[in-house]
């Protein structure tokens, strides 16, 4: 079992099709866990977060949670060192990483009806996720002198070559091979690519996922870079009121569609998700969503109201987002781009500017920037007749721009511009244009254009960091901060870009992707102690489109204590791959894992989501890589595979490391800027705060020491290719004898099948229930999930944190059996297994990815079977688990909304600290054998379930289940299972109930939470009621009157429903869904657009399945002048539906919303696995079948009346309800902090503050 603790090396490989997003390896600089918002681009748009692994490209992941139990703020991360990794751009990267702070879950999605709060750790490697494309011949049509669209003609003897030999082009001879590595990369087959006259590009890509969906983003190629000194913020300004005064776009709402914008340094994007048509609409939505973005981009209304809402809005959000995480990240722009404007052009602008802004000012921006020439229209989706969407793109948008103005012609270096992002000093463009392109261009296009767009994204000079240009380096720059937690140190490297756009281009990426992925094994073999120098060690090398060119990072992150060691070790261990690169082994072994991953993608080629092929097409696109799809990116992969050899690999590598290596010396590249971000004071033993000194001579110092270290080349390592032998299954079999048994006693029944949704559900003979359902929309791929009843609910009063510390004690160890952590992780890595280990409030839960070629279902069996029988338990991973903990409760007072939310926590549940963060002195207590107690305590098993979903036969998994489930070890209940102490809320009325939180800052900021009591998910309350009785109370009185009365035939049918609605387990689950999207719709509505007094405001829910309770919170941004109101308005709204009634408009959209989410998700294994859960749970027993067959029928269903029922549920009184505001700002009559009490912890503990060049500084979503 690899450890968490252990180093990653990612790489998103440019011409690749993504299968899903991914989060950076960044974490939070105050320490918060990563699952919470990014200030970067913020919004209700789905974070979509990944724990980093050695090989891993892509991986599917949802957001994770904040272990107190708030919903995480969503956030959609895009770029630079928060880079988003669709596959989209030349990005190769690697971390090492001891892994101190909190993982995100790689857990899959689930229904929100089922979806649980949890925190999230990861165990194991994630596998080598490569976007697959393949080597055929290229049918794509390309539009107008596009140099980033390959062209449709085989270069002169690669034909013949392919026929013969399609996979291995290696036995070329010289003059061959470089003809073969010269020809261009096949362009995407179905992406279709045009213009029209006044200059709008657009593409057009058929795509069925979701079905019936499609994608529409207006791309405006102007952001805050394009700004003068005095329009600072005026992009992001338009955004908002462009888009939140459209009224096309609002009457879009009540159709299912969903919309947003954002803006960044380089471009301006909005963008519409939409039904392709409605139940209630005979006709095509395309061009009423079309007309929206029409209207949005070109053809606004800036009437003086909208403005002042969007000021307000804006200025609370620019409040919002000055985070500390902002500020490291604006820090690391200056410096690395001091050159150039991207140094101060942050996408919010500033304060003193935003307040002056009058309607004209905005409006002469847009009437120079706005216009079709400068615009890219991207339609992804179901939307298979082209030759009608492009009658209709021209239709709304074709006399755009005609009537005052003209375009020119086409030209290289006007396409370039779109297409060259990142080469800023470099000529831009190919000539001519294709034989196939679509041009509505005439003679209009001949005159003189009066409006142009910049020949090259962003339209900055960077001054490269090449070999020879040792003169002129500036000295390490040091950003200090009383709110930094820990040290980070970011050294970078700035070159052009290289596109990916000939068969070479991509073997450079792929020689670059295997060296970079030995780093991380390397350090895991090197640092095993409880206390390493650093607390990662991260290396990235990716391109940028919103900055325009390539950026290599090391970014050492260490306690200040460890700062010098830190730096010593990283740097060395740079050298040491630098000078003698990877080994034979590590190449075979890289090669084929990233083969075996492309093989497996490529045949899920139909299973990308419009939105993932979009982002990746946009992203393509500006970087100027070819785009392909899978199947052409796979045996593109191939083909060159046999032409990489081990001492190319070594040399494009080293070149990537020599700003490192060779720091210093006359022929290396000069770093671009070297940033320290440190904190004011640090916590040491004995002398508690004490202030941090240093200095750019010491930083400089302790680089040169790294130079210095001695080094000796990599051993190699043996690779285990199983677990378990055949032997020693044969010897489990014998002593156990595993076998299916009855379901229930009353029944001979082994094996339960379900027609209609295809699942199964079994349980073995050692009490181990177990569900599978077949699904063939991810081709040879699974997923499998176990979960364990309890949770940290069960941790008793003596052993507070022994089971959220023990399970990231079993993360940080790694071991099983006689396995090393290093040898599990690359058994992970040859099988293509990903693995995660979460613990939340009431369960234990382990998670894996795997492919089912090469036995990849097998081994993640194997492994399973050996965390649960032979787990390793050390006293380092204790240690460092442990140190962990004590550095997230020494961080909190860093953070305002950690902080806040803490304090509410514990005033709410009553000083629980099952819900927090354990204190310093519960973290003391406890030793390695309680923690391994706590958590194994509770793999007993009728405790466990187990659901696997993925492309297998029933053969296969039945085998699987019985040879490696089957012959766990049978386990008895234990009494510690069943017994922990009740959860409760504070007895009311309390002087609790509103308090307070101040956090001293240089920047003044505030923040809300309001929380209060709610059921849990299946009708049970903390007071030990069950809300069904009072229901079917309802229901009779109910039918008790429709059979007196007389009613039409449709009415009745109605009332059938709503009767089964509220007899069926899930009706608090569905109906506290629904509620929940009316009231946050009704939370925007109010307090943020017609207050004013906030810029992001959300309504949680956060339903218990085992647990009889939960609870909502109400999460508010604002600033300190208005936040008071902020939380007034908040509580107005809450207590407000029964005097303001839910209208039928309302619930209508949350179904529609709801339905959408579940309808586009239903063909993902990871969903079905959200599904599945608790299904045969004894813990959770109202869950069945019906909770899945029924789930659209339910949502349909539900009436105002049954919103109510729900709402009624909800203590919203003055008494039941809680509230914690958070102020951060300089304090000038007292000082007043937010630090917690710890109970008599005087002990400094390492922290962790891992930091880079993020996208704080791109705005958040408009919504």
């Amino acid at each position: 079992m690899a450890a968490t603790s252990s180093a990653v090396a990612t790489v998103s490989f440019p011409h690749l099709v993504p299968s899903k997003s991914r989060r950076s390896k960044n974490a939070a600089v105050s320490q918060t866990p990563p699952a919470n918002w990014s200030p970067l681009r913020v919004g209700r748009v789905p974070l979509v977060v990944l724990r980093r692994n050695s090989l891993s490209l892509s991986s599917p992941s949802p957001s994770s949670r904040n272990r107190i139990g708030f919903p995480p703020k969503t956030v959609h991360s895009t770029c630079t060192a928060q880079r988003r990794e669709y596959g989209l751009r030349n990005c190769v990267c690697t971390s090492i990483s001891q892994r101190r702070g909190r993982c995100p879950s790689s857990s899959p999605s689930s229904p929100s009806v089922f979806r649980n709060n949890s925190s999230s750790f990861s165990l194991l490697s994630t596998p080598p996720k490569l976007y697959n494309n393949s080597f055929v011949k290229p049918c794509a049509t390309v539009g107008p002198d596009e140099p980033h669209a390959a062209s449709t003609a085989w270069p002169e003897g690669v034909t013949d070559k392919q026929d013969l030999d399609p996979l291995y082009p290696g036995a070329l001879d010289g003059k061959e091979l470089d003809r073969f590595l010269t020809s261009e990369l096949p362009s995407h087959p179905k992406l279709y690519r045009g213009q029209l006259k006044n200059g709008l590009r657009y593409l057009i890509l058929p795509n069925k996922v979701p079905p019936n969906r499609f994608e529409a983003h207006m791309e405006v190629h102007v952001g805050s870079i394009d700004e003068e000194d005095d329009e600072q913020g005026i992009a992001h300004m338009i955004e908002h009121v462009a888009f939140l005064g459209s009224k096309k776009r609002e009457k879009l709402l009540g159709t299912g569609a969903r919309s947003n914008a954002y803006t960044d340094f380089h471009h301006t994007v909005f963008h519409i998700h939409s039904p392709t048509s409605t139940k209630e609409s005979d006709g095509d939505l395309l061009p009423y969503v079309l007309d929206a973005l029409n209207e949005i981009a070109f053809r606004p209304k800036f009437l003086a109201s909208r403005v002042e809402k969007e000021r307000r809005a804006i200025l609370s959000e620019l409040q919002m987002m000055n985070t500390i995480d902002y500020r490291v990240d604006c820090q690391l722009l200056q410096h690395l781009h001091s050159e150039n404007k991207l140094s101060k052009r942050f996408p919010i602008g500033l304060e003193e500017q935003i307040k002056k802004w009058d309607a004209d000012k905005i409006r002469k921006f847009h009437e120079r920037w706005y216009f079709p020439g400068n615009a890219t229209l991207y339609i992804v989706g179901d939307v298979d007749n082209i030759s009608k969407t492009i009658y209709q793109i021209e239709a709304v948008f074709g006399q755009i721009g005609l009537e005052s103005e003209t375009v020119s012609p086409p030209t290289p270096s006007a396409f370039g511009a779109m297409a060259s992002f990142l080469v800023p000093k470099l000529s831009v463009g190919l000539a001519g244009s294709s034989s196939n392109e679509r041009s509505s261009s005439s003679v209009e296009q001949s005159k003189i254009l009066k409006k142009e767009r910049h020949a090259v994204r962003p339209p900055v000079k960077h001054n490269w960091s090449l070999p020879g240009s040792s003169t002129g380096q500036k000295p390490p720059q040091i950003f200090q901060h009383e709110l930094i937690q820990n040290s980070s140190f970011n050294m970078f490297c700035k070159i052009p870009v290289s596109k990916v756009r000939t068969y070479g281009d991509l073997r450079n990426v792929l020689m670059k992707r295997i060296f970079l992925s030995a780093l991380h094994f390397r350090i895991n073999t090197r640092y095993k102690s409880s206390n390493p120098p650093f607390t990662s060690i991260e290396l990235d090398h990716s391109d940028s489109g919103r900055e325009g060119c390539t950026v290599t990072t090391l970014t050492v992150n260490a306690e200040p204590k460890n700062w010098q060691n830190a730096i010593k070790v990283a740097v060395q261990e740079v050298r040491r791959l630098k000078e003698f690169g990877v080994t034979k082994g590590e190449l075979t072994r890289y090669m084929d894992a990233l083969l075996k991953d492309s093989e497996h993608l490529a045949a899920m080629i139909d299973n990308v989501s419009s939105v993932d092929n979009l982002d990746f097409i946009m992203e393509s696109d500006a970087l100027g890589h070819t785009v392909m799809d899978q199947r052409q990116g796979h045996e593109s992969l191939v083909a060159i595979a046999g032409t990489v050899t081990l001492e190319e690999v070594n040399s494009i590598g080293a070149n990537v490391l020599e700003f490192v290596s060779d720091y210093g010396k006359p022929t290396a590249p000069l770093p671009a800027a070297i940033v320290a971000c440190v904190p004011m004071k640090v916590h040491i033993e004995g002398k508690g705060e004490t202030e941090f000194t240093i200095s750019p001579g010491e930083i400089t110092a302790a680089i040169e020491a790294g130079l210095k270290e001695p080094i000796a080349a990599e051993p190699e390592l043996e690779v285990p290719t199983e677990l378990i032998s055949a032997s020693q299954l044969q010897e489990l079999w014998m002593e156990r004898r595993p076998s299916f048994v009855s379901l229930s006693p009353e029944t001979n029944v082994t094996k339960l099948h379900d027609k209609e949704t295809g699942i199964t559900q079994c349980c073995l003979s050692n009490g181990i229930p177990v569900n599978y359902k077949i699904s063939k929309t991810e081709a040879c791929g699974g997923v499998m999930r176990l979960i364990v009843g309890g949770g940290r609910a069960v941790e008793c009063p003596d052993s507070r944190g022994a089971v959220v510390v023990g399970v990231r004690t079993l993360s940080e160890g790694g071991r099983v059996g006689n396995f090393s952590r290093e040898q599990v992780e690359l058994f992970c890595v040859n099988h293509l297994i990903n693995c995660s280990l979460e613990s939340t409030e009431e369960f234990i839960a382990m998670e894996f990815r795997f492919t089912l070629r090469d036995n990849g279902m097998r081994a993640a069996f194997q492994l399973l079977h050996m965390v649960l029988e032979r787990s390793v338990w050390l006293d380092d991973a204790f240690d460092r688990a442990r140190q962990l903990y004590l550095s997230y409760y020494r961080s909190i007072p860093k953070s305002l909304e950690r902080s806040t939310a803490h304090k509410l926590m514990l005033a709410m549940l009553d000083g629980d600290e099952r819900f927090v963060e354990p204190t310093p002195k519960s973290l003391q207590n406890l030793t390695l054998q309680t923690v391994k107690d706590a958590v194994m305590d509770q793999f007993v098993g009728n405790n466990m379930e187990v659901s696997i979903v993925g492309d297998f036969s029933e053969e296969d998994i039945e085998s699987c289940i019985l040879d490696y489930l089957g012959t766990v070890r049978a386990t008895k209940n234990s009494k510690r299972e069943r017994q922990y102490a009740p959860v409760v809320f504070r007895p009311s009325p309390s002087d609790l109930q509103s308090q307070q939180v101040f956090l001293k800052d240089t920047d003044e900021r505030a923040c809300a939470y309001i929380a209060g009591p709610a059921p849990n998910r299946w009708g049970f309350t903390v007071d030990g009621k069950d809300l069904f009785e009072s229901i079917r109370s309802i229901s009779i009185t109910e039918d008790a009157q429709s059979r007196s009365g007389e009613s039409a035939e449709g009415e009745n049918t109605e009332k059938d429903y709503q009767r089964k609605l509220r007899h069926h387990p899930l009706f608090f689950g569905i109906t506290m869904g629904l509620l929940a999207e009316v009231i946050n719709s009704r939370l925007f509505t109010t307090v943020r657009d017609s207050l004013g007094l906030t810029y992001d405001v959300s309504f949680e829910l956060n339903l218990f399945d085992r647990l009889n309770l939960g609870w909502y919170v109400i999460s508010v941004t604002s600033t300190p002048a208005k936040v008071h109101k902020a939380v007034d308005a908040c509580k107005n709204v809450l207590r407000g539906l029964h005097s303001n009634k839910i209208t039928p408009r309302e619930l209508d959209r949350a179904k529609r919303t709801l339905l959408m989410r579940h309808e586009a998700e239903i063909k993902s294994n990871a969903y079905w696995l959200g599904l599945l859960a608790h299904l045969q749970a004894s813990s959770v027993p109202r869950k069945d079948i019906s909770c899945i067959k029924d789930l659209t029928l339910l949502y349909e269903a539900a009436g105002i009346e049954d919103a109510y029922l729900a709402y009624d549920q909800l203590k919203v009184d003055e008494d039941s309800l809680y509230s914690c505001i958070g102020i951060a700002g300089a304090q000038d009559d007292e000082e007043i902090s937010a630090s917690i009490e710890e109970d008599g912890s005087d002990e400094g503990f390492p922290g962790i503050a891992p930091m880079g060049r993020g996208l704080s500084t791109m705005t958040r979503p408009t919504t």
